[in-house]
């Protein structure tokens, strides 16, 4: 389906009032509706701008409750337009009004074009920030907002639903994931099309994930230090429309078929099974601090969209990032609100993923699970039905937040990921720690009344290294940055295993091998929601790179060629296995006993030596090894359709330590055959399944290994 072209424009088309709702641009076929707020305005001017480019500006001839609207006839999909405000331009007040720069729609659907870096985008004169506006017009320079159709066939889609204690998490990024992809045609690399390609989606589905969390999507701009370093915003945590897919990763077009292909990505990866969860960035947006361009909101009505300091000139800054969304503002919660509805109703998707989640709950300063935000969400008919996952921290006082976050809400762990990587490469952590994250990390979430799905599990994102570099280097290598290597993190909780960076070393690399296996393994069969990155289960590598956020190259891209077939092979096995067994995805807590308490019901605590683990024994730092008993006649929750749930025992050994284990069977454990399932030591695909061979009373363990055991109930 294409979208027309935009209509000839007269020297003065005449606008009806209109309407004030819905806000944005919405077309009935006979012509658009616009409707923008701004409570700063004096007026509005409409600009409509034909193929050429020619400009015609409208007055908006209606203004209700601060919103400014009309009805022109004969606009219709495909039309670029942009608006201009009149009003006061008085930083000292926080007001930042200049009719010289042609703003985005904040509800609009699409956006073309790119931003260009010239003085004429600013609000500013250079080297003069203080004084009188910038009256050099920005509208050669900026993006134009597009008229969207809003008709789509989706035919018999629907959401998969699938439940939060079956799914499993790839996080990908749309372009990386598909720009060097051998069965992806050239033309389509990194694009939404791309991506529901059947090609791409049946190793999605061959890999036995349920779920696809797609970095952020929403239009966004490169910053201007980027861009004079000869780089790009490449991850996307940018934004500046919260409603419109990026135009940069559609093959289809810009003037509203990105809209149309980003919904047939997704109808196509329901049909599979496959939900869509984005990542949303709606803490703050691309305009930046006191000194970012006039792009959109800062033009509109800037105190009403950001937290401005008590010397109004300035921002409050709890992301890093120059500005932080005004959450504390009734008409930022309505375009907020307004935008995840948007998503889930007219693009389909099925869950979010909230950046820097902690800075959407800060009213006053402290961050508030009770915040505004939160209770709009928790109500909400639409949004309370999806999944809802927090990034819970920002970069403010106070700002980690893990296991802090309402009822509805689960959040990547990241103590998970600290004491899973500190375990593993041998670094100081308690075996209670431990404990704590392999059953779903109840001393988090239990007492908000959450499951263990509220925790997502994870041993890498796209932030900081990938699985292959962490068990290859001990330190950052971010010098294609452009940043002298000051940018990422630098406590990045990794093992290099006695080599930096590429080698020769065979054992060295059996080694990295086994890590990653223990990793994979130690991911999949912990309690909670695990997330994959994209590239992990074939061993990909940035070189060292931790922040890849600029590198749009080969650092990011998954390289398919040089895919390791026996990880891989690993991965998709452990999930199967996942898949197929209840116990290793429990929807309700552990509850036969206590981690220091006594008794088999659900759950048991060994040492090698047999015994039960003491009270003692969790606190010790240099423990490296545990047995953990699951009882699959221990599942309390039975099957949605009320059925009790039973499975095999199984029996989950690891030694985190340098030199092989003896572990005896524990005494209560010692009736029936136990067979080996998984064996991290063993080289290449056969550390899974095999001949499952049985296990004795007394077995050695190796070093830096992982067994899992299993029972056959009869």
């Amino acid at each position: 389906m294409s979208t027309a072209a935009a209509p000839e424009l007269g020297d003065s088309p005449l606008p009806w009032p209109g309407d004030t709702q819905p806000l944005g641009a919405h077309c009935d076929g006979a012509g658009t509706n616009f409707a923008v707020y701004s409570e700063a305005a004096e007026s509005v001017e409409l600009s409509l701008f034909d193929d050429v480019g020619h400009e015609t500006r409208v007055a908006l001839p209606e203004c209700s409750g601060y919103v400014w609207h009309g009805y022109l006839a004969g606009i219709g999909p495909g039309q670029r337009y942009g608006y201009r405000v009149h009003g006061p331009y008085d930083p000292t007040r926080g007001l930042r009004c200049n009719p010289h720069k042609l703003l985005l729609d904040p509800y609009a659907k699409a956006i073309d074009g790119e931003l260009v870096w010239h003085e004429g985008v600013f609000g500013y004169r250079f080297g003069d920030p203080d004084g009188p506006r910038n009256e050099i017009d920005s509208a050669p320079f900026v993006p134009r907002s597009i008229v969207v159709n809003p008709w789509f066939d989706w035919s018999d889609d629907r959401h998969p639903r699938t439940p939060w204690h079956d799914t499993i998490i790839y996080e990908a990024h749309v372009r990386g994931l598909t720009m060097r992809h051998p069965d992806v045609p050239s033309s389509m690399r990194g694009t939404y099309a791309a991506l529901g390609l059947p090609a791409v989606i049946e190793y999605l589905q061959a890999l036995g994930i349920t779920a696809i969390e797609l970095q952020p999507v929403h239009q966004f701009v490169s910053e201007h230090a980027l861009v004079e370093r000869g780089l790009v915003n490449y991850w996307g945590y940018n934004s500046v429309g919260f409603f419109a897919p990026h135009a940069g990763y559609s093959a289809m077009g810009h003037r509203g078929e990105q809209v149309l292909e980003f919904k047939q990505m997704v109808k196509n990866l329901h049909a599979a099974g496959i939900e869509v969860i984005l990542d949303v960035v709606y803490n703050h947006t691309a305009e930046g601090n006191h000194l970012g361009p006039t792009l959109c909101f800062r033009g509109l009505d800037n105190p009403a969209y950001y937290r401005l300091c008590d010397d109004r000139r300035y921002y409050m800054d709890f992301t890093g990032c120059g500005n932080s969304f005004n959450m504390r503002s009734p008409q930022v919660l309505h375009l907020l609100m307004d935008s995840l509805r948007y998503w889930v109703e007219e693009m389909h998707v099925d869950g979010f993923r909230f950046d820097l989640a902690a800075a959407l709950a800060r009213e006053l300063h402290d961050v508030d699970r009770l915040a505004a935000f939160m209770n709009l969400i928790q109500q909400d008919p639409v949004i309370s039905r999806t999944k809802l996952i927090a990034e819970p921290w920002d970069v403010g006082a106070g700002g980690y937040q893990v296991g802090n976050f309402p009822p509805l809400w689960s959040e990547w762990n990241g103590k998970y990921r600290d004491s899973m990587r500190d375990f593993w490469r041998g670094a100081e952590t308690t075996l209670g720690e431990v404990a704590s994250r392999l059953t779903g990390s109840s001393d988090l979430y239990e007492s908000t009344g959450r499951r263990p799905f509220a925790s997502i599990n994870f041993i890498t994102a796209h932030d900081g290294f990938t699985m292959r570099d962490l068990v290859s280097y001990d330190h950052k290598h971010n010098e294609a940055n452009g940043e002298e290597n000051r940018d990422g993190e630098s406590h990045n909780r990794s093992w290099n295993c006695g080599a930096e960076g590429d080698t020769d070393d065979a054992e060295i690399l059996a080694l990295r091998a086994r890590q990653q296996r223990n990793l994979v393994a130690t991911l999949f069969l912990s309690q909670g929601v695990p997330m994959l990155v994209a590239g992990d289960e074939i061993g990909r590598t940035q070189h060292g790179n931790n922040n890849g956020y600029c590198q749009d190259n080969e650092i990011s891209w998954l390289d398919w060629s040089t895919l390791d077939e026996h990880l891989l092979a690993f991965t998709r096995g452990v999930i199967d296995l996942r898949r197929h067994h209840p116990v290793f995805r429990r929807r309700r807590w552990f509850h036969g006993r206590s981690i220091r308490g006594t008794g088999l019901a659900d759950i048991g605590w060994f040492k090698p030596d047999g015994e039960q683990m003491s009270d003692l024994d969790w606190g010790t730092a240099f423990a490296k090894s545990l047995g953990v008993f699951l009882n699959g006649d221990g599942i309390a929750s039975p099957d949605r359709w009320g059925r009790r749930v039973i499975d095999d025992d199984f029996y989950l050994v690891l030694n985190g330590h340098f030199d092989p284990l003896v572990f005896k069977m524990p005494e209560a454990l010692l009736r029936g055959v136990w067979h080996k399932v998984i064996d991290t030591s063993l080289p290449d695909s056969t550390a899974l399944g095999g001949d499952e061979t049985a296990c004795g009373p007394r077995f050695e363990l190796p070093g830096r290994s992982l067994w899992l055991l299993r029972r056959t109930r009869k």
